[in-house]
Formats: structure tokens, sequence, C-alpha cells
């Protein structure tokens, strides 16, 4: 058994994994963490990384270096995804995490996006695997900047990654209180563009089940499921109908920021992105749906998280 630390940071947010895995990858919670910092506010127009949003990420990577330090963690690898990816100052963030985590020897690593779709690949499908749900899986995993389309049964046999995402799409598209009708329809040509892109590499019509992962399907889920708290035990593996999920979507999307905060599941940090993710989700699982004939949609909880400890034991 190895201890391992495996920290994502995103556009929205950044997490941290500290688990105990064996020789086949099973993995073991020790300590799993989320922080939204909005790392890629502003990325997607200027280019840059914010000093703000920089300094309030390295915060955070100062705490999860302590605590991958107390906990003992063997191994260490921190991913960085889109918004480090676009931005002209993704160096000095860089060099900020490498002196965060200091003794750890830590190098933070700007992932493509065809590496980001493997890791979230395998991290979302080992359990499912085991369970007997129906193949080839496309793995959605919608994040802040970009989106992954994963396609495979045991490995990835296709894969794109798309600059579509609940923090871009709502700083280009949605900006009134609840989004206006043609702000709506300006985000949803965006989106039907992406997922166009997408499935000239991904066969959508080869789907056996639709899995989605990351905050904005999991909060999505939650709402679905009418849960007053977020329960990630409800949530993981769950299978809503198309007609349930579309139905959730709708509800965040034309809520006011007001209403979203209420909701007892809802993290602060995703309220003003929320609907963004609401209106991606649906557009996908409506696309995947007319073409593959699914009926269902599963949510997961392990995600990239999971797929980065996996690597750092299993190659």
């Amino acid at each position: 058994m190895t201890r391992v630390a495996a920290i994502d940071c995103g556009t929205n947010s950044i997490r941290v994994l500290v688990a105990d895995i064996d020789a086949a990858g099973a993995l073991t919670d020790v300590l799993r963490r989320m922080e939204i910092v909005r790392l890629g506010q502003g990325v997607d127009t200027t280019g840059r990384i914010a000093p703000e949003s920089m300094e309030r990420t390295l915060r955070v990577a100062h705490e999860y270096a302590a605590q991958c330090r107390e906990l003992g963690a063997e191994r260490v690898r921190f991913v960085a995804t889109s918004a480090s990816r676009d931005a002209d100052n993704s160096a000095d963030f860089q060099a900020g995490v490498r002196k965060a985590f200091g003794d750890l020897d830590v190098s933070p690593e700007v992932i493509s996006g065809d590496e980001e779709a493997s890791l979230s690949f395998s991290g979302a499908t080992g359990d499912l695997r085991t369970d007997g749900v129906d193949a080839p899986y496309l793995v959605i995993d919608l994040g802040g900047g970009s989106t992954e389309f994963v396609l495979g049964t045991d490995h990835v046999e296709r894969a794109r990654s798309v600059r579509m995402g609940c923090v871009r799409f709502t700083e280009r598209h949605l900006h009134s209180d609840p989004p206006s009708t043609t702000e709506i329809a300006a985000a949803e040509a965006d989106i039907h563009a992406a997922i166009d892109k997408a499935a000239d590499v991904v066969p959508l019509d080869q789907v056996g089940t639709l899995i989605g992962l990351a905050g904005s399907v999991t909060t999505i889920t939650a709402y679905a499921l009418g849960l007053s708290r977020y329960d990630s035990e409800r949530i993981h593996g769950s299978a809503l109908s198309v007609s349930q999920v579309v139905a959730a979507c709708e509800g965040l999307l034309h809520a006011t920021r007001a209403e979203r905060a209420a909701l007892g599941f809802m993290h602060p940090g995703r309220v003003d992105v929320i609907g963004s993710g609401a209106l991606i989700w649906r557009c996908i699982v409506q696309r995947v749906a007319a073409e593959s004939g699914i009926e269902r949609v599963v949510s997961s909880e392990k995600d990239i998280l999971d797929g980065i400890a996996r690597s750092l034991v299993v190659p």
C-alpha cells in the first residue's frame, strides 16, 4: 500500500486527494478537499491569470502542501488544466506552485486536453466497470474552461477536449440574472459548435452509458435528486433519466442567483456559473440521447483526481 497525493487545479476549483492505493489501483481516501478559487477568471478575455486569482490559488496550494506533509504522502502529483494551458503567464503560476510545495519536490504539470481526458476516464470508470455498467462509456468531464469527451471500454479509444466550460461561457455569454433568452441562444450556438467538434472525433452514436463528471454535473444531480445538502454517496453512481436531467438543467439555468444560493447543496462558488454548466450539460445529454438512444445518465464523484492518484502507482 502506497500513500499518494493528487492535486487537480482547474479553471474554477483546486482539489486534493490523499489516498492509500494498492498495486491494482484500488483507492482508500484519507483526505478529499475542494476549494473554489476561480484561477481562470478573465483568462478567456485577457489570456492571462489575474494577480488576485493567482494569489487565491497559491494560498490554497500552500495549505494543500502542508496537508500532504502532515499526512505522509510518499508521492505527489500536481496537474493543472484549462486555465493554465491558455494563460500567457502560466510559468509564473508554476513557479509559485513549486515554491508552495518546496521540499516535496513537486513540478506542476500543465497537461494537454488528451492527457486530461485519459486521466478523467481512468478515474471515472474504475468502479463502473466492476459494477457491470453497459459499455462503451462516454465520459464527459465538464470543467470551468474546457470539456473532455472520452469514449472507451477498458481504455480510451477516442477523445476530444474542447474549449467550453461553465466559467468560460458564463463570462462570454450569461451576464443577466437570470440569463436572458438572447444570451441563452448565443451560448447554445457556441455549445453546439463545440459538441460538433467533439463529435468529429468521438462517435456519439456508439455510447452504451453516458457518465458525467465534475462540480457542475454533480450539482445538477443533487438538484435532480431533491437533496437538501450535498451528499457524495447519494450522487455517486446515481442513474437519472434523460428527462430528469433536462428538467434539472432547465431549473438551474432559469433560477436567479439568489434562488440558487438558497439551495442547501450549492457551493457559494458555483452560484454564478451553474447556469452555464446546466446549459452545457443539457445540450450534451440531449445530443447524445438523440444519437445513441441512451435513456439514463450516470453521475460520478470519481474523476480526474482519482485518475491522477492511480497514475502514481499503476502504469
